[in-house]
């Protein structure tokens, strides 16, 4: 009788949803770098992921509720996207490479802390100044949530958020069992050139496809 009244809310549908986003997520971003970074130093970890997962869900809610098509329709929303992108990654990606320049401040509260505001300002930048958000939360999963019947969009929509949340969960607070392994100046400074590096590609890949496009 169960089966009956509700077939279409299966397992797969989750699985589906939890599967796809985090395939999406799980990847070296500029967003993953700086939750990582701020793990291994155990600063502002709860906030900042829970605001990460946060904004997955709404993005991914909004996508699955048809925005994706709407953003798609707005005329330079994506240039634009992609030059304020460039310009924080850029910033960030100069700002790792001066630290890793620095020995005196690599060392884990050696280097001034974040306050909360700060720590969310520079999550929010990461997360909605990145044009790949969109696509990939938005577009990507929300055309994905939007193309299964609709009884089945609440479960898929509830794994994608799933996968974002347990994620962003794992890689915040999994960060501090490599502590020991960043107790020498030398390993924060490999880090913080990775991803000075990193950010500035990103940056450079930003503004070459705004100008291609």
């Amino acid at each position: 009788m169960t089966h009956d009244l509700f077939p279409a809310f299966s397992s797969a549908a989750l699985v589906k949803g939890f599967f796809l986003s985090a395939g999406l997520i799980i990847a070296i971003g500029a967003q993953n770098m700086f939750v990582l970074r701020q793990g291994l130093k155990r600063e502002h970890v709860l906030p900042i992921v829970l605001f990460c997962a946060a904004a997955d869900a709404t993005l991914i809610i909004a996508g699955v509720s048809g925005l994706g098509g709407v953003l798609a329709l707005i005329p330079g929303l994506s240039l634009v996207l992609a030059l304020g992108g460039a310009a924080f990654l850029g910033w960030y990606g100069i700002s790792a490479l001066r630290r890793a320049a620095n020995p005196s401040a690599l060392v884990i509260g050696a280097e001034a802390g974040m306050t909360l505001g700060a720590a969310l300002a520079g999550t929010a930048a990461f997360t909605f100044l990145n044009p790949h958000v969109y696509i990939d939360t938005v577009m990507l999963t929300g055309a994905v949530g939007a193309s299964l019947p609709p009884a089945e969009r609440p479960l898929f929509t509830a794994g994608a958020i799933l996968a974002s949340f347990t994620w962003f969960t794992s890689l915040g607070y999994g960060a501090r069992f490599l502590a020991p392994l960043f107790a020498k100046p030398i390993a924060w400074r490999v880090v913080d050139t990775g991803i000075g590096i990193m950010m500035l590609t990103l940056a450079g890949s930003l503004i070459h496809g705004a100008v291609a496009g």
